[in-house]
């Protein structure tokens, strides 16, 4: 039979997702041998997401142009190459031009989501999508705990074996994963176009929408993020170590609702019903999170609230990226997949901003009491944003009764026929 190119594409974002998660748990003891002060760690975390925020649009118009394939593997190999250069680093400039480099090349994501758009039709879009957010939840799975087995040999060694890895999945995508933008594809005729075409895509009101909805969720998701471990520290008195395991059932949440379930009921009910019901789980999730300690529910009500969490993002993302697929025509997907990545670097780079700020107005002056006043304040503006995204999406919901939001030129390429192996 032949094999599905959706399975590449799973296996290629994940082994890019495992080879990102190692890194994140030693990247600020790596750091701090070069003296990194805690703002200079931030903006070493930050240069990532700010370069995807620039790159992720030109990667995915490049792939309009030239094709899924090349892309992705130029950025992967790229993307190895950041990782050997942080590996060998010797300095910390040289640590941040690996990160940057590894930012540039990270936009990928757009590619990969394009390529999916090209092989599924609009009734299996998220359920494709749905695969591209279970590869996420699987690295981010894997890959911290790979990232704190392999620092016993040495800082340095999971950002080598990040590269091997990286390395690896570029010849693995050479070898087995077919082009999709054909001589025949809508989008090699629009070649010609400037990349400041790209940005007229959001004069498409029901694209903007989409964008800002995507852009509200994932700064009030990042916020949650920054801020859970100091959260679970401070009323359960956790680790890292069990904030490690916390994340991994997340994950692992994720990986079952993004990659069995998010197909069927996005075929049943629609995409943006889904992405009302899982900001309406997010909002009570993050609203109720604060009020959740040792003798106020315990670990079984802890438990219970970051896998509402996990459910509702699992149901909204995919089901985003879907609706933001659909409002664009088959020589757009890259580009338009490359806004949606785009905006999403920027949320995940005001998010933790925003729950940094809030946390500090939590801690200070005495950073080791946190006062719990402010500390529900923080959950509660990520509540907040995230209602405000769930308005928006029932805004989109009443301008389109179907709940759908048709493409203009909705129809698979002759690449469907890649996905006969499904």
């Amino acid at each position: 039979m032949k094999r599905s190119p959706l399975l590449v594409i799973f296996l290629t974002v994940f082994i890019d997702l495992v080879g990102f998660g190692i890194v994140m748990p030693v990247l600020p003891f790596y750091a701090q041998e070069y003296n990194a002060s805690p703002v200079t760690l931030g903006w070493l975390f930050a240069s990532y997401s700010i370069m995807q925020f620039i790159f992720s649009p030109v990667l995915g118009r490049l792939s309009d142009r030239h094709g899924r394939r090349p892309v992705l593997l130029l950025s992967i190999i790229g993307t190895g190459i950041g990782f050997l250069i942080m590996g060998m680093a010797t300095t910390l400039w040289l640590l941040f031009a690996g990160r940057i480099l590894d930012g540039i090349t990270g936009g990928n994501i757009s590619t990969a989501n394009a390529y999916v758009a090209d092989v599924t039709t609009p009734e299996n879009r998220a359920k494709g999508m749905g695969l591209i957010g279970a590869a996420f939840g699987l690295g981010f799975v894997f890959g911290p705990a790979l990232g704190g087995i392999l620092s016993r040999w040495g800082i340095h060694v999971p950002f080598l074996f990040a590269a091997a890895l990286a390395f690896g999945n570029a010849v693995l995508l050479y070898f087995t994963l077919p082009e999709t933008v054909t001589p025949a594809h809508p989008a090699r005729h629009t070649a010609g176009r400037s990349y400041a075409a790209m940005f007229r895509h959001l004069s498409n009101s029901s694209l903007a929408l989409v964008l800002a909805i995507s852009f509200l969720f994932i700064v009030a998701f990042s916020i949650m993020t920054t801020t859970f471990a100091l959260y679970t520290m401070y009323r359960f008195g956790y680790d890292a170590q069990q904030n490690g395991y916390l994340f991994a059932f997340i994950g692992i949440v994720a990986v079952i609702v993004q990659g069995g379930l998010i197909g069927r009921l996005a075929k049943r009910f629609g995409e943006l019903p889904l992405v009302i019901l899982g900001a309406l789980l997010f909002v009570a999730g993050l609203f109720a999170l604060p009020f959740v300690g040792p003798m106020s529910g315990g670990l079984v009500a802890l438990l219970g609230l970051i896998a509402l969490l996990a459910v509702g993002d699992g149901m909204a993302t995919p089901s985003l990226r879907s609706l933001a697929s659909k409002t664009a025509g088959a020589d757009e997907q890259g580009a338009t997949l490359g806004l949606t990545q785009s905006a999403a670097s920027l949320a995940r780079i005001i998010g933790p901003l925003i729950g940094g700020f809030l946390i500090y107005s939590a801690t200070a002056p005495d950073p080791l009491h946190i006062d719990d006043h402010s500390l529900r304040v923080t959950f509660w503006a990520a509540s907040a944003l995230t209602f405000l995204a769930l308005a928006l999406a029932a805004r989109l919901a009443v301008r389109s009764p179907k709940a759908e939001v048709q493409s203009p030129k909705s129809e698979v390429t002759e690449t469907e026929s890649l996905t006969s192996g499904l």
